[in-house]
């Protein structure tokens, strides 16, 4: 039986804090249809820690109430970022596991920004924001995510909690 210790937990927290408070200190860049979120780096620790899934679902709940899209980014934004992450658990390929995301919001996020900002429209402004999530995501998750996947394993701190991630 597959339990969720008070350790697994305690890293879910910490991830939520880490997801929340990257998401605040670089908010300017991190809410609108151009964004760069550099929180979402985040969304490739379900690659290496399961629990990490939860942490992620977490931090993007409590970075949205805060954001500018209400309630329909509280609810979809936020479960897009769960979904996301639970894929991105399963793939054992590193490039393939950073894609989720960028599909995910490019889809979800996009979605709710068109009908927030342009709902009278909202096929047209979907094509053109759902895009622009899309390739911001795309930017953040392999300009950065990647090549920290490659780099986390090399650290000993990182390898640490990846052997000891049991428990």
């Amino acid at each position: 039986m597959n339990t969720f210790s008070t350790k697994k937990l305690t890293k879910a927290a910490v991830i939520a804090a880490l997801y929340f408070g990257l998401t605040m200190l670089f908010a300017p860049i991190g809410f609108g249809a151009l964004q760069f979120r550099v929180s979402e780096i985040l969304c490739i620790l379900p690659f290496f820690f399961p629990e990490s899934v939860f942490g992620l679902f977490i931090g993007c709940l409590l970075a949205n109430l805060l954001g500018g899209y209400g309630v329909l980014d509280i609810v979809f934004g936020s479960l897009a970022t769960l979904a996301a992450a639970a894929l991105t658990m399963k793939i054992k390929i590193k490039w393939l596991a950073c894609l989720p995301p960028v599909i995910m919001n490019g889809a979800v996020v996009g979605a709710v920004i068109a009908w927030s900002v342009s709902p009278d429209s909202f096929w047209r402004a979907y094509a053109v924001i759902g895009s622009q999530v899309f390739f911001s995501e795309l930017g953040v998750m392999y300009l950065l995510g990647l090549p920290l996947m490659y780099l986390l394993p090399k650290w000993k701190f990182f390898r640490d909690l990846y052997e000891n991630r049991s428990g």
